[in-house]
């Protein structure tokens, strides 16, 4: 195996161990019910899309990379997840219809998105009247470099928080809080209409 090909399976077997702490900050911070349409936007392996689904009606993934949506769809079918489909996409193109969500959420991807703009406007189309986006990444130090960079700044939560009500989200709210031995940020908003 080369060297970049090991690095990569070594990535995505990383992504598929590490996220259960923070997947499950995220279902609870998004109060799920059974009721709610969760769209999982840069899903990775899955780990927030299968606690989506244990509370809620039905769970997407949506992530560009062919490989983590293989991993997603092997380790739910290990798990007999149910309520959960996978598909192809982009943050700026996901293929699925106007209003399909109740729940958007991107969880430690949004740093990778080359528009973010394009993403929170797809994020709008995709949410059903009253529905909530979740925008979660690791609480990085300022000035940290490398992989210590993958994440957001409390200085940057509040411009991303900013961000978001420019697009043309409400009740727009940054917090702190502990997942696992991490410490993540969690950015909440909500489209106008029905709650």
């Amino acid at each position: 195996m080369s060297r970049g090909r090991l690095y990569r399976a070594l990535t995505v077997l990383s992504m598929a161990v590490g996220r259960g702490p923070a997947a499950r900050a995220v279902a609870a911070s998004a109060k799920l019910s059974s009721d709610d349409r969760v769209v999982d936007i840069g899903c990775g392996p899955g780990t927030a899309v299968r606690q989506a689904a244990s509370h809620c009606s039905s769970a997407t993934g949506v992530d560009p990379d062919l490989a983590m949506l293989r991993l997603a769809r092997w380790i739910s079918a290990a798990r007999r997840a149910r309520n959960v489909s996978w598909l192809e996409g982009s943050a700026a193109a996901v293929p699925l219809p106007d209003a399909s969500a109740t729940v958007v959420w991107a969880l430690s991807s949004a740093h990778h998105w080359p528009e973010r703009a394009a993403g929170w406007a797809e994020a709008r189309r995709l949410l059903a009247p009253g529905g909530r986006l979740l925008v979660v990444e690791r609480l990085t130090p300022p000035g940290a470099r490398g992989h210590a960079a993958n994440g957001i700044t409390e200085g940057g939560a509040d411009r991303l928080a900013a961000e978001l009500a420019e697009a043309g989200f409400s009740r727009v709210q940054a917090e702190v809080t502990k997942a696992g031995r991490r410490r993540i940020v969690v950015v909440k908003c909500a489209i106008p209409g029905a709650a």
